[in-house]
């Protein structure tokens, strides 16, 4: 598969997404509120306003046919992005986790046509990944030597070009010692790949540049300010030789 092109993940574009699609972001902020609210018993919302909004906006600017995501733990970032491939009118997420909580959280109108969960260690479901992955979505165990295997077993197999989200990465200003994040963040720069996030310890300019936005916008909290420790890049070529 040819490499596909994506615009830099930075500021000035997410500035662009969100102003392009402010409208349709408020009425599924208000629909994920209540989602929340109904669901305050069996699930803790993990991803914080801005990571999601961002995950949103970017799916629907790169309208991806399908979208992988690897740890869902009770559905509040399943919803996020089914919401993003409801509103594109198409695409298929692909979820894989090893415990199912979020097949009895996920709305059924969300999921129907548009969902395929997939339980098990990825390390053996790893070829239930989809070649034509146009989005890739991880959080999942944040431990470096899970990080190690998934930059050389799952990156590989995912086309180059397209967006990348990892969770849990920035909740200080550095990275923490023996962490994912600190894995993948020396990944990056050994690439030569620049990331994104709106993480409030890390880039806190960036972060409140990003609620001011928000406030203009008329966009409702969700959750609350939160740390949003989330980082966005674009997936570097990983062929031989690259």
């Amino acid at each position: 598969m040819e490499d596909r092109q994506l615009r830099l993940i930075d500021l000035g574009y997410i500035f662009e997404l969100y102003k392009e699609f402010a409208g349709e972001l408020a009425a599924v902020g208000k629909a994920q509120r209540e989602y929340a609210d109904s669901m305050k018993a069996t699930m803790t919302p993990q991803l914080d306003d801005l990571e999601a909004e961002i995950t949103y906006l970017l799916l629907r600017a790169t309208r991806p046919a399908s979208v992988m995501e690897l740890g869902t733990f009770h559905g509040w970032s399943t919803t996020w992005i089914l919401s993003a491939l409801r509103d594109n009118g198409s695409g298929h997420l692909h979820s894989f986790d090893i415990i199912d909580n979020v097949v009895r959280n996920v709305p059924e109108d969300l999921a129907e046509g548009r969902w395929t969960f997939v339980k098990g260690d990825i390390r053996e479901t790893l070829a239930r990944v989809p070649a034509d992955t146009g989005y890739l979505f991880v959080d999942a165990a944040h431990n470096g030597s899970f990080a190690r295997w998934y930059l050389d077993n799952l990156f590989p197999r995912v086309p180059a070009g397209i967006p990348v989200s990892v969770h849990d990465v920035f909740h200080f200003r550095t990275t923490l010692p023996m962490h994912e994040g600190k894995v993948v963040v020396r990944w990056l720069g050994e690439k030569d790949v620049p990331f994104f996030t709106p993480s409030r310890a890390r880039s806190r300019a960036d972060y409140k540049a990003l609620n001011a936005l928000r406030d203009e916008l008329g966009l409702a909290p969700i959750r609350g300010a939160g740390d949003n420790p989330m980082i966005f890049f674009t997936m570097p070529s990983l062929r031989a030789g690259a």
